[in-house]
């Protein structure tokens, strides 16, 4: 049976080299065809907009998968009819008229005040803090480097609402990471109930799980891919 496409969609403060090690790893499981969106992190429209046409370039069936802020991006465009599933990697997966901010201040994170305005309106986390904060379960280096090459989004990209929630249409699953300092873990095992998943997995991880247990969250991804399948 043919594999299909995988569409890594990532979050703030990142890019799609974030996803380095599960492309990896699903290349290893057989994937052929695995693509990574470099979203501009300027406004959930423009990010929806973004990951829209690079889905739209593959004429077969999709999953699609979003890490942190990735999965507000693809609660918001998940609807196109060749996305097969969607997987949220420690991810956002707001409800209609909700916002990846107001999910955050439901319930703040341990590291939310690593992050850090700057004078044209970008927020960063604080470069000193990116390890602790982001990613403490790699090492100081993989750290120093996500740190230095942060990609900061919009500080209103925070607060743009979805309007409808493509989990109520696609089959899901979800990866929750317990120790995540970015997105609270029970911010987490409430998305990942309400949505009704598929299946949700639980990981001992930072909120770089996609870095630090790149073959577990692979696993979960060709999971999704042949309960799919047809």
């Amino acid at each position: 049976m043919s594999k299909p496409t995988v569409v890594l969609v990532h979050g703030f403060w990142g890019g799609a080299a974030h996803w380095s090690k599960v492309i990896v790893a699903l290349s290893r499981l057989g994937y052929t065809d695995i693509r990574a969106v470099e979203n501009p992190l300027t406004s959930l429209a423009d990010d929806a907009e973004r990951t829209r046409k690079m889905v739209a370039q593959v004429t077969g069936p999709v999953v699609l998968v979003g890490h942190s802020y990735g999965g507000a991006v693809i609660t918001q465009m998940g609807h196109q009819p060749n996305i097969k599933a969607l997987v949220y990697i420690a991810a956002f997966a707001p409800d209609a008229g909700e916002s990846p901010g107001g999910i955050t201040q439901q319930q703040p994170p341990a590291a939310v005040a690593n992050i850090a305005p700057d004078s044209d309106g970008y927020l960063w986390i604080v470069p000193s803090k990116f390890h602790e904060g982001f990613c403490q379960d790699l090492s100081a280096d993989e750290a120093l480097v996500m740190a230095v090459t942060q990609k900061a989004p919009v500080g209103g990209t925070f607060g743009d609402t979805i309007t409808a929630p493509a989990w109520k249409d696609k089959p899901c699953w979800y990866q929750i990471s317990t120790q995540d300092h970015m997105i609270h873990p029970d911010n987490q095992k409430r998305m990942s109930a309400r949505m009704n998943a598929k299946k949700v997995i639980t990981l001992d991880a930072s909120h770089a799980s996609l870095a630090s247990q790149a073959d577990a969250v692979a696993a979960l991804i060709d999971e999704a891919a042949k309960a799919t399948a047809s």
